[in-house]
């Protein structure tokens, strides 16, 4: 079964940083895709970031996100982080990490964690 972690969200003032975690078991990361989305109240769910070992190994990010945003995946410790620099108010979201669950595609990803929420202050 494939079970998925996130923790790290809290409360951050505008241009600081905070480094989401998503735990995973069940993950196969010799062949695997995770990705980070974000719901804000009231808005709809957004991609903020995928990490795939498909094309060799690829990162994909958000507009809103490059250049601020860094996903990254620690294979020792099944664990795909989120290090969020430059954050801004509008980054305030829960913030959930998602796997595709029979392979890489960072359009597949259908099994999701609890989430974590983030707010920062202006």
């Amino acid at each position: 079964e494939v079970q998925l972690v996130e923790s790290g969200g809290g409360l951050v003032q505008a241009g600081g940083s905070l480094r989401l975690s998503c735990t995973t078991s069940g993950v196969t990361f010799d062949d695997y895709a995770i990705g980070w989305w974000r719901q804000a109240p009231g808005k709809e769910r957004i991609g903020v970031a995928c990490i795939t070992t498909s094309n060799g190994g690829s990162t994909y990010y958000a507009d809103s996100v490059k250049g601020r945003f860094t996903i990254s995946s620690d294979n020792t410790k099944n664990t795909v982080y989120l290090q969020m620099n430059s954050l801004k108010p509008e980054d305030t979201a829960i913030y959930h990490c998602a796997t595709d669950p029979g392979g890489n595609s960072c359009l597949n990803l259908a099994v999701w964690g609890q989430g974590t929420p983030v707010t920062v202050s202006s």
